[in-house]
């Protein structure tokens, strides 16, 4: 299937997805337009339903230009289960692709799969009435140097962390990473925040002074990969920008919220994003202010389950009146429908009424 017709798959598996998240807006409605200053009603109920999102979603084989996903069937909605179409996309690259793969619990992807990459799937249901699931977890697989020999990839280092800034650059350190075979090194690159990663030194230690360069656009960052003996290079550690205040020697206070953000559907221009927040404090909270950062170009224009605002890159939700209260250990959820133009990269932090929350 040709980069044109994938393309055209995802724009309309994706429009399917606005259509039911926003209940069917009225016809030459601009789904996108930006609302008016006071926020409208949730959308009333409809009488169809998406079929449940596919479960058990795992990476099942890796070669160095397949990978190989499974799941359990989803649960049919207001119709039987049509199809299925797999979202994917290269680690720090803009480029999203999207395959149908028919009404099949397991597809081995091979388009655009390419050695010592890293890609993260999601997966969709479709109903026969066109109705779209949201798409479970996503799933991150590593392809191998080499169809023999030692095709595990090493453990990714974590911590990643910004320990001081030097004439010579950013003092970075991190946590060793395993290997069945032995880990022999690390490899330290430097992501402009848009489309290309630089290479910018090599380790044996778990320390690096990385040189000082441009800071790109504000989203460029630094991250680790380990490699092991026979080419193969670990999932990529987490990201921390250069300049930024190293990490204090004290652990941070417990956090008293969590928050998962998912991409529930994408396509050239535009997103559905769904958030769930978790109350994790020993106490009920009455009310709630969630506020972010984005981590692309993104720009909201509208949400349900809560009011927003946008100022430059920040994001605030409030409670809606029938959300306001999160017992503790409960979660609510709210959604945006949004644009983009060059990133739709995840929000790297959240504030819950200006405390820190953890990430799911």
């Amino acid at each position: 299937m040709g980069t044109s017709i994938r393309a055209l798959l995802a724009i309309t598996f994706a429009a399917a997805a606005v259509s039911a998240a926003l209940a069917g807006p009225a016809a030459g409605a601009n789904p996108l337009a930006v609302p008016p200053s006071t926020p409208a009603p949730p959308p009333p109920p409809t009488t169809g339903r998406p079929p449940s999102p596919p479960t058990d979603f795992t990476v099942s084989g890796v070669t160095p230009t397949s990978v190989t996903l499974s799941w359990t069937a989803s649960d049919p909605g207001s119709s039987p289960v049509d199809s299925y179409a797999v979202n994917y996309t290269q680690a720090f690259n803009d480029i999203y692709w999207s395959q149908q793969v028919g009404n099949v619990t397991t597809v081995t992807i091979t388009s655009n799969i390419r050695p010592i990459n890293q890609y993260t799937f999601w997966v969709l249901a479709r109903g026969t009435d066109g109705r779209i699931s949201t798409s479970p977890p996503a799933v991150t697989a590593m392809t191998p140097a080499g169809t023999t020999g030692d095709t595990s990839p090493p453990t990714a280092p974590t911590d990643l962390r910004l320990t001081g800034t030097t004439p010579d650059g950013s003092a970075l350190a991190w946590n060793p990473a395993a290997d069945d075979t032995g880990v022999t090194g690390y490899n330290v690159y430097f992501f402009d925040g848009w489309y290309s990663s630089t290479l910018v030194g090599t380790t044996a230690a778990t320390t690096f002074v990385a040189p000082p360069g441009s800071n790109g656009t504000g989203l460029s960052a630094y991250y680790v990969r380990a490699k092991d003996a026979a080419g193969n290079l670990s999932i990529a550690s987490n990201t921390v920008r250069p300049g930024t205040t190293p990490t204090p020697t004290t652990p941070p206070p417990a956090r008293t919220c969590r928050v998962a953000y998912d991409i529930t559907s994408e396509w050239p221009g535009g997103f559905v994003a769904e958030l769930t927040i978790t109350n994790t404090a020993p106490t009920a909270l009455d009310g709630w202010t969630l506020t972010f950062p984005t981590a692309g170009d993104q720009r909201v224009a509208s949400a349900w389950n809560a009011t927003f605002t946008q100022t430059a890159t920040d994001v605030t939700l409030t409670a809606a009146r029938w959300n306001t209260r999160i017992p503790t250990g409960a979660s609510v959820t709210a959604g945006l429908l949004g644009r983009w133009t060059t990133s739709n990269a995840a929000p790297p932090s959240f504030t819950l009424n200006g405390e820190p929350c953890g990430i799911s």
